[in-house]
């Protein structure tokens, strides 16, 4: 049996947020957990020195995420999330005195922890929620006072920086789950010449697009946006202001990047759980290449090759390159210790069943062997999948004789548009339905005795488990919600104000449509509830606050069931510190086992 812990003692590079090559393209810097902590780390791209020699670039106290070199990289810009709160501060680090700087000391708001340099190396732009609202501001290395520079009034997620320091492109969130674009001049205009903010559209209508990435010449934004169906690779010209699609496919094409000539445009392929890295020059065919049978992130080019992460179900997330010349691959970070190097995990298919209405699910099946139990495990986002990734805690209860269906609800991402917006206003119904079906597929495929399925999930899916519970309370016999909402109402008042957004372009505003914010909300239906339900937190989550489940909590108690709550004070919504990721899965799996 693959122990819990060993698993989740595994480390990984950070694959949520972005690694950097240096301007020379000799070093590599990336976020990894490898000591239990989140710390930045250096290492050479020259095969010459090996590929085991990561050095640790920073100490400072907290998590570290998102490193960028400056432009003649002398110095890194990187995010620092001290409490888990995602209130992150923006710090530079120079790479020769190796000192750390605070650029944001003291702070009461929160930043982004995508970060962007100018061409000159004297100014960051960063997304800060200092006024209220998550916008575009300038923080000068030289101590000049930052100040705001542009809100377009949505959240902002991503801000990029042209080579030729005329233009930022921001990606903010925009209807529904959809995210636009705005390129917008930085430097004033020659007199009499009026250039505005572009933001982009086809045919008069505003583009859900995501991912900006400039040209090496400033003369092309790549992106990744909604053509049909799928999300293809567009090309936004800056003079024309004419949109071009650089492929059109089935699956979603993300995460655009240019080779460092401007010749080759790289991007990540996903179809359902797998994916790839597809690669196009001029008018050549476009060209497939891929590590394994696992998930892809973040193409990076260097002259020959293109550096990538990725990691697969038996592989945690690692940082690989691709030599574009003759097709070869090495790896670049080793997570795996040896011991479990020859370990046996059990592979997931892809299956589908049949949800409550007729319709089709899409989900992933760890089937174990004479399974007689079972754990329907519920993906968070909502806008998220499950593919081929990593998890210590599906591989543990596969390994020791449970099955674990799960599944890619509808509001996931990964099938098309219309699957991805099919639970808005309707989140706690549909999506509830969908994971509550899997029962019966288990059922009837003898996969689990009747009165022997867990359900549990994070975030959103820790959401949807106390959904289960309340409307489908017959089907489980235990829950374990991981950082979970349960009222909609309470949360949302509790929220930042970007998540606040979020909430009303999916579920409508709070007060036009509080029948429907009530009826989706478990909290109110506690009474539901007849079986064991665990619930975890972190005392600085500021997207599912922990007071909503101490309210659920204490509801329980009062309506006499059997409940278990834990917080963990100095965690957000995802646990940095590796003894509290330890304790808490542990104790779910102890929870979810000891009930069944």
């Amino acid at each position: 049996m693959l122990t819990l812990s060993q698993l989740l003692r595994v480390p990984h590079v950070d694959s949520t947020l972005r690694f950097d090559i240096s301007p020379d393209g000799q070093r590599l810097v990336f976020a990894w957990n490898k000591t239990g902590r989140w710390e930045l780390y250096e290492m050479p791209l020259d095969e010459k020195n090996g590929s085991d020699s990561p050095q640790l670039v920073s100490q400072k106290e907290g998590s570290k995420f998102s490193p960028i070199h400056c432009p003649d990289g002398t110095m890194l810009a990187y995010a620092l999330d001290l409490d888990g709160s995602e209130s992150y501060h923006i710090f530079v680090h120079d790479l020769s005195t190796h000192i750390s700087t605070d650029l944001t000391p003291q702070i009461a708001y929160a930043h982004q922890p995508n970060i962007t340099w100018s061409p000159d190396g004297k100014v960051l732009a960063v997304l800060s929620d200092k006024h209220g609202q998550f916008a575009l501001h300038l923080i000068h290395l030289d101590g000049t006072p930052g100040r705001m520079i542009k809100n377009v009034f949505h959240p902002c997620w991503d801000a990029k920086w042209s080579p030729d320091g005329q233009w930022i492109a921001i990606e903010a969130e925009s209807t529904a789950s959809d995210r636009s674009i705005y390129v917008m001049p930085v430097n004033r205009p020659r007199k009499g010449v009026k250039v505005n903010t572009v933001q982009l559209k086809v045919n008069g209508q505003l583009l859900n697009a995501q991912q900006p990435a400039w040209s090496p010449d400033s003369k092309f934004l790549a992106f990744s946006g909604e053509n049909g169906e799928w999300h293809d690779i567009g090309l936004f010209n800056v003079e024309s202001k004419e949109i071009t699609w650089v492929n059109e496919s089935t699956g979603d094409d993300t995460q655009p990047a240019w080779s460092r000539s401007g010749e080759i445009i790289g991007w990540v392929h996903s179809e359902g759980a797998k994916t790839s890295l597809q690669l196009k020059e001029g008018s050549d065919v476009i060209r497939e290449k891929k590590i394994g049978d696992g998930v892809h992130y973040f193409p990076q080019f260097t002259d020959d090759s293109v550096v990538i992460l990725y990691e697969d179900t038996s592989h945690p997330c690692d940082l690989w390159k691709i030599n574009l010349k003759d097709d070869s691959v090495r790896q670049l970070t080793n997570s795996l210790p040896d011991d479990l190097r020859d370990a046996e995990f059990i592979q997931p298919e892809e299956v589908w069943y049949t949800s409550k209405d007729g319709t089709q699910v899409p989900a992933l099946l760890y089937r174990a062997k004479d399974s007689t139990r079972a754990v329907i495990d519920i993906h968070g986002g909502p806008n998220w999948l499950y593919q081929f990734l990593w998890s210590p805690m599906m591989s543990h209860l596969a390994s020791r004789g449970w099955t674990v269906l799960a599944p890619n609800y509808r509001g996931s991402t990964g099938y098309g548009k219309k699957w991805q917006n099919a639970s808005r206003y309707d989140m706690g119904g549909v999506d509830t339905d969908d994971c509550a079906a899997g029962v019966n597929y288990l059922i009837e495929n003898n996969l689990a005795d009747k009165n022997k399925i867990a359900v549990t999930g994070r975030s959103h899916g820790g959401f949807l488990t106390m959904s289960c519970m309340t409307r489908y309370p017959e089907l489980f016999a235990v829950g374990s919600a991981v950082v979970p909402f349960l009222n909609w109402i309470k949360s949302h008042k509790d929220s930042r104000e970007d998540l606040q957004h979020w909430n009303i372009e999916n579920m409508g505003d709070p007060e036009d449509n509080h029948d429907r914010w009530v009826e989706l909300s478990p909290y109110f239906f506690l009474d539901k509830v007849n079986a064991p339900v665990q619930m975890i937190c972190g005392g600085n989550d500021p997207r599912c606050p922990a007071s909503d489940s101490i309210d659920a909590r204490d509801k329980l108690v009062e309506l006499g069931k059997e409940v278990e709550l834990l917080i963990y004070k100095d965690e957000g919504h995802s646990f940095l510190d590796i003894k509290n990721v330890i304790d808490s899965e542990e104790k779910c799996v102890e929870f979810i086992v000891k009930n069944i």
